[in-house]
This record gives C-alpha cells, structure tokens and sequence, in this order.
C-alpha cells in the first residue's frame, strides 16, 4: 500500500503576515542601505568634474577660453550633472551651433562642438547677424563681423534658409557677366531684389525662385548685346516683364527687345 506524503501545515495567518512583514523590513532595509551608499558614493571627491575634453573644429572660438568661461556654469559632480543644461550652456557661446556632451568614468566629459559656417550677413547692413550654411540666423561678435567679406541678405527671419538658397541659385548667372551679388532681399510682400558690386539695383519680382531665375537667365544672357551697343555700364534694371526687361545704363535709359519699355535718351 503507497503511503501519501503528508499535507504541508498551514501557519496561522497572523505569523504568516509576520513573516510576510519581516522580508519586507528586511527588503526595505537592504534598500535603504544601497540608496545612502550610493550618495555617499556619488559625493566622493573622486567624481568631481577634474576635466572637460574637446572636438571638433573650433575656428571662431578658443578651447582653452572656451573651457574655462563654460566650467564656471557647471554644476554636479559626473554623477548628477545635467547634460540637457550644460549642452545648452555651450550652445549659448558665440559661433556654436550645437553641442554634444557625454560623460567620461570617473570625473571627466567629453564635448564635440559643431560651429556656424557662416555664407552671409544677414539684415540691415551694419548689424551683426549672421546666416550659416544649413539657412539659419544667428549672432556673432562684432569684431568678428568686421573681418568677414560675405555678401548681404535680408528677408524675413523665417525664410532665411529659401533667400540663401536663391542667392546661391543666382551667383552663378551673374559670374557668367563678371558680376558678384553684394545684397539680395526678399521683402515682406514677397518681391526680390538685388544690389550687384558694380552698384546696380535689379527688380527681380515676386514668384518661386524658379521663376526668378529664369528672368535672371534672361537679363544675363543679353546684357552683353545691350551694354555693347551703348557702351554704359547698368545702373538699375525691371526684370519683373513677363518677355524681357527694362534697362537704364548710366546716362541711357532703355529696354530689352520684348518688353514695351519706351526708349529714351536722359538729358
């Protein structure tokens, strides 16, 4: 005859609700322990910040001055410093487009910086705004203003990126006539103008930047033939015509074969 093992005893429900206490004291214990040595841990001075290591190319601004003006914002040990702030903190310095912070064990972190490439002054002439290659406006110093040879665009701040992309979609119509584009603006109710480096003022019109380039084709193209037969250089040109353009050479007014621009001499 098999023999059935026997029934486990239930404790009474009060000593299993002890035990039940007890392993969770103990659980909250062991817990509370590794939460106070590892602030202790954390507040070594072993994990203070002893160092901030640098890359990328720093063309506008000095690592070493770079390093020493940011530290002083710093806050926390490689632990509990913040990475969002101190990102940002870097960023905030003239020229820098973006940062990267990580952290390096024990006490260091390590920053790869991106700087503006700037292609253009942007706004009113004298101001210090600059735009970078990616159409974004930003902020430089004034020294560094002053020793940069780039030409001038203005529009509203929210297109910056459509007018950079229209003046270097025109640049190479006007280096086929030797001419170089000093200011280009998109004004508020949607017209674009130019100011060449010979002093010339163009309307260009309204319209995509497709279609700005086509009148822009157009001028360029013929402004040879045209300048030839009077011998004057341009001094302001209408592009805005749907088949050509209106001229004024400097003492000559004009217009293009298409256009109905009256042609008179000026006196």
């Amino acid at each position: 005859m098999t023999r059935r093992p026997p029934s486990p005893v239930l404790l009474p429900l009060d000593i299993r609700f002890m035990h039940l206490m007890t392993n969770g004291f103990g659980l909250a214990f062991a817990a509370m322990l590794l939460v106070l040595g590892g602030a202790w841990l954390m507040r070594q001075p072993l994990f203070n910040l002893s160092a901030i290591s640098m890359q990328g190319d720093l063309e506008h601004n000095n690592a070493v001055t770079l390093r020493a003006n940011v530290a002083a914002h710093l806050a926390g040990n490689f632990f509990t410093l913040d990475l969002t702030k101190t990102r940002a903190v870097f960023e905030s310095v003239p020229w820098v487009r973006r940062a990267e912070v990580k952290r390096q064990f024990p006490n260091r972190l390590r920053v790869i910086l991106q700087e503006h490439q700037a292609l253009a002054y942007w706004g009113p002439e004298g101001q210090t705004r600059l735009v970078n290659s990616f159409g974004e406006v930003f902020d430089a110093n004034q020294g560094d203003v002053e020793l940069l040879d780039l030409p001038q665009l203005d529009g509203p701040v929210d297109q910056a990126k459509q007018v950079l992309q229209a003046w270097q979609r025109l640049s190479p119509l006007f280096e086929k006539i030797d001419a170089v584009i000093e200011r280009l603006e998109l004004t508020g109710q949607g017209r674009w103008r130019a100011r060449l480096d010979s002093g010339a003022l163009l309307e260009l019109g309204q319209g995509p930047i497709d279609e700005i380039q086509t009148r822009v084709q157009r001028f360029t193209s013929t402004l040879a033939q045209v300048s030839a037969r009077y011998g004057q250089d341009v001094e302001s040109a209408d592009l805005r015509y749907s088949n050509g353009y209106a001229l004024k050479l400097k003492g000559v007014t004009t217009g293009y074969p298409g256009d109905k621009a009256v042609k008179k001499a000026k006196r």
